[in-house]
């Protein structure tokens, strides 16, 4: 079966193999790239919107890295850990327990970003069960921005006054 292909398409490799997940991939950095965008005009401090920016240039070079190469540095995966770290020590006893995905504005948009991390690391194993290769790097790059997006989740809701409601699982107990 020959698969139409619009002469609009808004990207070259939308009709790839289904099991070739690179484009998935690809659509998925840009629309977190894009929610990053988001969550920057939604912050009103000027240091954190200036990481964010930050942050959304680093996603958008983690793009095409399935479909070429990786070329963020283990220098800005460095940096990242820094200012996630910088955020998790500022949140204190924020971080030292579960909480619910609510708040203000921005932080529930932070949030989202933080399961899109969680989902985009889900993906990268995926592609690694089909036989490729990629750099452990990646990996440490993915995990780091949903520890950087829950960290600063928690910093935006203390930002604007907004307590942390605790959340206790019924099924894991700790």
């Amino acid at each position: 079966m020959e698969i139409y292909h619009s002469p609009y398409e808004a990207y070259p490799f939308l009709s790839d193999a289904g099991d070739d997940l690179r484009c998935d991939f690809e659509l998925f950095t840009d629309q977190m790239a894009s929610r990053t965008g988001l969550l920057r005009a939604q912050v009103k401090d000027e240091t954190l919107r200036e990481e964010l920016l930050w942050v959304c240039e680093l996603i958008y070079h983690i793009n095409p890295t399935l479909r070429t190469r990786l070329t963020v540095t283990e220098a800005e995966k460095d940096h990242l850990f820094e200012i996630a770290n910088r955020l998790k020590q500022e949140c204190g006893p924020r971080c030292k327990m579960f909480v619910l995905t609510q708040g203000c504005e921005a932080a529930c948009t932070a949030h989202l970003l933080r399961v899109q991390g969680k989902t985009l690391v889900r993906l990268i194993y995926r592609y690694c069960e089909q036989g490729n290769e990629v750099s452990p790097l990646l990996l440490d790059l993915a995990n780091l921005l949903s520890g950087y997006f829950f960290y600063l989740a928690l910093k935006l809701n203390e930002l604007e006054g907004v307590d942390e409601i605790p959340y206790t699982s019924r099924n894991y107990k700790l």
